[in-house]
C-alpha cells in the first residue's frame, strides 16, 4: 500500500444502528466522520432495520453487511466470529471496536483499534449488577489486551486506562469525540420560529435550565432539581431522559411544578430544546467525556458542570464549574446566567472557541491518523 492510498476500514456498527444515544451517537459520529473524509468503509450489525437503517445512505464509500444463511440464526455470535469470513472479501485492513470491545478470533494480519470510553465499570462497581460488572470487564481487558492501539475519548479516560488496567501509555491515542450532526448544523441565527415551535410542542416556559441526560444515580438530577429554589420564579427545570430504576422513581418524585420532564423527546428536537434554554446544566458524577457539554455549547447555550472527571475536558473555559452535589455553587452559577445577559453572552462566545476542538474535520482528521499509523 502507497502512502497515498487509504485502507479500508471495518467497524462493530451495532450501536450504530441499534442505539439512540450515547454509544450509539459515538459510533454514528466516527463512521459518518471518517466516511466522509474519503475512506472506504465497511459496517459489520447483526441488523440494520430500525431508525438508523437509512442513516448512513449519504456518506459515500460505506456498505452495510450483516449475518446471512445460518448465520441469521446466531446474530450474536456472528459479531464474535462470523463477520470475520466476510471481513477477507471486504478487503479490510483496519478493524475498529467503537465501544469498548472487539470481536474473538481477528483474521491474521488484520490491524485492530479499540476505543474506551470510560472506566466506570470499574471505578463504581456499585452502579451496576455483579453480573454486568464481570462481563463488561472481562470485555474490556480482552480488547486492551488484544488492540494493536487503543483509542481513548478523553485524557481521564486514558489515566485510567493506564492507572487501573495497566494498558501501556505509549499503545493509547486521544481521540476527542464529537456530536450528531444535527448539533454541528443549527443555525442560532434562524432559530427562533423553531425553538418557538419547540417550546409549543412540549409546553415548556418561556425560560427553562434544560438538563439532558439518562435519569440515573450518576447524572445527579437531584442537584439541579434543589437548586432551582434560588432561581428566580419565572425559571423551570426541563429535564431530558428517561427514567431509570430506583433514582429515576425518586427524580420523578421530587420534581416540582416547576420541573418538567421529558422522557421520549425526539432527538431531532434536541437542538431546539437545547438552545431554547437560559443555560444547560449537567452535573454528572464521572463521564468518560460529557457530550451534552458539547452539545450545549453547539447550540449556544451556557453550561454549568461538575468539576469532576472529563468534564472541564470539554468544557474548557467556556463552562462553569461546582462540585456535583454543591447546589449552593450551582444555583449561584444559574442565577448569574438568568439575570447577567452580558456575562451570558461571554459564556456563549467562549463555547463557540471551545467547541472547535470537539469539529467533526478534526475528529475525523484525528482518527484518520490513528489508522494510518497502523499502515504505514
Amino acid at each position: 500500500m502507497t502512502v497515498n492510498e487509504q485502507p479500508v476500514i471495518g467497524y462493530d456498527a451495532k450501536r450504530a444502528f441499534c442505539n439512540r444515544t450515547g454509544l450509539g451517537n459515538y459510533s454514528r459520529g466516527v463512521i459518518a466522520a471518517t466516511a466522509r473524509s474519503g475512506l472506504t468503509t465497511v459496517l459489520y450489525t447483526p441488523r440494520s432495520r430500525g431508525a438508523f437503517q437509512h442513516y448512513f445512505d449519504s456518506c459515500p464509500g460505506v456498505a452495510v453487511r450483516t449475518p446471512r444463511g445460518f448465520w441469521r440464526l446466531l446474530p450474536s455470535l456472528w459479531r464474535s466470529l462470523g463477520w470475520a469470513q466476510r471481513s477477507g472479501r471486504d478487503g479490510v485492513r483496519i478493524y475498529h471496536g467503537l465501544s469498548h470491545e472487539l470481536p474473538l478470533g481477528l483474521p491474521c494480519g488484520m490491524r485492530s483499534v479499540v476505543t474506551m470510553h470510560d472506566l466506570i465499570v470499574w471505578r463504581y462497581p456499585q452502579w451496576f449488577s455483579p453480573i454486568d460488572v464481570a462481563i463488561h470487564r472481562r470485555k474490556q481487558r480482552h480488547a486492551c489486551r488484544v488492540a494493536d492501539l487503543v483509542v481513548a475519548i478523553s485524557e481521564q479516560t486514558k489515566r485510567d486506562l493506564v492507572e487501573i488496567m495497566g494498558v501501556p501509555e505509549k499503545k493509547i491515542r486521544v481521540v476527542y469525540q464529537t456530536c450528531e450532526n444535527i448539533f454541528w448544523e443549527w443555525d442560532v441565527k434562524k432559530a427562533q420560529q423553531r425553538v418557538a415551535e419547540i417550546k409549543a410542542k412540549y409546553g415548556l416556559p418561556e425560560r427553562y435550565v434544560i438538563c439532558v441526560g439518562t435519569i440515573e444515580e450518576r447524572k445527579n438530577q437531584l442537584c439541579a432539581i434543589r437548586a432551582m429554589d434560588n432561581l428566580p420564579a419565572d425559571v423551570g427545570l426541563v429535564i431530558v431522559g428517561r427514567p431509570r430504576g430506583d433514582y429515576g422513581k425518586l427524580v420523578t418524585r421530587e420534581a416540582g411544578e416547576r420541573v418538567r420532564i421529558l422522557s421520549d423527546a425526539a432527538f431531532d428536537d434536541f437542538p431546539a430544546l437545547y438552545a431554547g434554554a437560559v443555560a444547560s446544566v449537567y452535573l454528572s458524577r464521572f463521564e468518560g467525556f460529557g457530550i451534552p457539554v458539547l452539545e450545549s455549547m453547539c447550540c449556544d447555550t451556557p453550561v454549568v458542570t461538575s468539576n469532576l472527571s472529563s468534564m472541564p475536558e470539554a468544557g474548557g473555559d467556556a463552562a462553569l464549574y461546582a462540585a456535583p452535589d454543591d447546589v449552593d455553587a450551582v444555583a449561584e452559577h444559574l442565577l448569574r446566567l438568568c439575570t447577567d445577559e452580558a456575562f451570558r453572552s461571554q459564556c456563549v462566545e467562549k463555547g463557540r472557541v471551545q467547541r472547535e476542538l470537539f469539529a467533526p474535520s478534526k475528529v475525523a482528521a484525528d482518527m484518520l491518523a490513528v489508522y494510518r499509523s497502523l499502515i504505514f
